[in-house]
Parts: C-alpha cells; sequence; structure tokens
C-alpha cells in the first residue's frame, strides 16, 4: 500500500462500468459521486469496505495524483451489520400465501400495522388463497382496516387471488416454482404489485436470489456516499445482485439487516454516535468534521 500518497482519490464509478474492473480513459469518464478520500501512506484513513481493483492515470487533467476505481465489498458491510444487530428470522409468516399478503399488505405502513391487519385475517379464518377468493371486498376492507389505505389494499389482494384462480387454478405452489424471470414478470403484470413487493414475494415467499431494495436501502446507502440519492430501484438491486454471492438465504438476512438499521439508527434524522457503518460513512464523515470533532 505504500504507493498512496496525498491526496489520492477514491472515486466510486458503479453505474458506468459492467465488469468488476472498470476502465475509463478520461477523468470526464468518471461523473465521480461526492464520496472522496484523501488517504495517507499508511492507508489507515482508507474506506476499508472497498477493495482497490484498477489503478489508471488522470487522462491528462490534474487531480492531485492516481484515480481508483473500487470495487465495493457489500459482504463487509454485510458483516458489520450482523455483528451489530444479529440474525433477524426475518419474514415473520406462517406460510408463503401469508407472505405474499403481508408483502401487499405492508405498502406505505409499518409492521405492527400489517401484524394487526393479518391476526384479523387469522381470526377471521380469511388467510387462504380460498377464503380470501369467497370474502367480499368489503369485509376483506373492514378486516385490513389496521394496514391503512383498506380499501385499495382489499382490492389489490383480491386482484392477486384472481390471477392465482385463473392461471394457476388456486394453486399457489405451482405459481412460485416457476424460473424466477418468468415468475417476476407474472407479479409485475398483477394490478396493485409494484418491483418492491414482486422482489418480496420472490425472495420471501418463493425463496428465490433476488435482492430486495426499499426506501431504507437508498437511504443508508447513499448517506455512506456509495450511490446517489435519485438512483433508480432497478439501479440499486443490480449493484447488489452484481457484488454478492447468489444466495437467498444471504438477500434475505441482508435486507432485513438494512431494514433494522434504517428503523433504528440510519433514520431521518441518524443517530450515528450509535452507527456500527460510522467510521466509512461519508455522511458521518461530512458532519463530523462541520462539527470540528
Amino acid at each position: 500500500m505504500g504507493f498512496f500518497t496525498d491526496g489520492v482519490q477514491a472515486v466510486l464509478a458503479e453505474r458506468l462500468f459492467d465488469s468488476d474492473v472498470g476502465v475509463a480513459r478520461r477523468w470526464s469518464d468518471l461523473e465521480p459521486l461526492r464520496f472522496r478520500a484523501c488517504c495517507d501512506r499508511d492507508s489507515a484513513s482508507l474506506p476499508w469496505m472497498f477493495e482497490y481493483t484498477s489503478i489508471i492515470g488522470n487522462g491528462g487533467k490534474s487531480c492531485n495524483g492516481l484515480i481508483i476505481i473500487p470495487k465495493m465489498n457489500l459482504l463487509r458491510m454485510y458483516r458489520l451489520l450482523y455483528d451489530a444487530y444479529g440474525p433477524q428470522q426475518w419474514w415473520p409468516a406462517d406460510s408463503p400465501f401469508e407472505v405474499v399478503v403481508g408483502a401487499i399488505l405492508t405498502q406505505s405502513t409499518s409492521w405492527k400495522n400489517v401484524e394487526r391487519a393479518i391476526a384479523n385475517l387469522k381470526r377471521y379464518q380469511a388467510l387462504s388463497p380460498q377464503a380470501l377468493h369467497t370474502i367480499s371486498v368489503q369485509k376483506l376492507a373492514a378486516l385490513i382496516r389496521p394496514a391503512g389505505y383498506f380499501r385499495q389494499k382489499a382490492r389489490k389482494l383480491k386482484a392477486f387471488v384472481e390471477h392465482l384462480w385463473i392461471h394457476h387454478h388456486g394453486n399457489l405452489k405451482k405459481m412460485l416454482a416457476q424460473p424466477t424471470e418468468e415468475l417476476r414478470a407474472e407479479l409485475l403484470s398483477i394490478w396493485g404489485i409494484g418491483p418492491e413487493t414482486a422482489d418480496s414475494i420472490l425472495l420471501y415467499a418463493a425463496h428465490k436470489p433476488i435482492f430486495v431494495v426499499d426506501a431504507y436501502t437508498k437511504r443508508i446507502f447513499s448517506r455512506l456516499g456509495l450511490v446517489s440519492s435519485d438512483i433508480s430501484y432497478g439501479e440499486l438491486q443490480k449493484l447488489f445482485m452484481r457484488r454478492l454471492p447468489k444466495s437467498a438465504q444471504l438477500f434475505n438476512e441482508y435486507h432485513a439487516l438494512i431494514v433494522r438499521h434504517g428503523k433504528e439508527v440510519c433514520r431521518p434524522k441518524p443517530l450515528c454516535a450509535r452507527c456500527p457503518l460510522a467510521r466509512v460513512c461519508w455522511f458521518y464523515r461530512r458532519s463530523s468534521s462541520a462539527l470540528g470533532r
């Protein structure tokens, strides 16, 4: 690591490259994001969550050193979160169908509200494809009222069950057994199911290796300085899918840890003093610098 000098800049350019080792010929090609690190000779101040995979010249532009294109080490991030919070054992459900129902009900509400709505469905013995197929929309809406937007969500649940009945004769196991891409396309074709809901069903009900991203993911990783705050769902998902081993178990645990961290620490008003990622966080470094720490 002795080749590092003061002023070396670490630039994340993930979105520009199709392989782990990026190739760029000009400084303007990099479109650097906000994260920069001035590194000293012993590399102690390097953001150690990165693996440096390529070093190139600065293309004739003055940048006070070399440009380093890093490979983001998301597994190290995972280990930090796992060490801080332990296993999350998510999704809390007794069946794949309960996961589907929960994934729809959790849209725009807290999980506590979803639990109350699911408890109502269980008391009424309405938590099965057959029961939701025969129940009226009005009665269903009354049962799931604690989840909020209950009339709209009742229609979404009915839309899913009607689709399940028409295309799979009510057999959820058969539906979920399809190849990942086919199942995802089918889920997205159902009214009321968007990318996050579809991917939650794929990961937690069908146990397919697809990474679920959400508002917590975007907030945490944009504060870390690794992505822009306006990154799309697809771009953010692709980053995780390319940088992690293809494992449903890993994706399950990682997403659950991100949600836990976003709820408890990396809130809209973050509790940085409690954050296990503080030492590698751009937001924390900037805030600490502004406060003279």
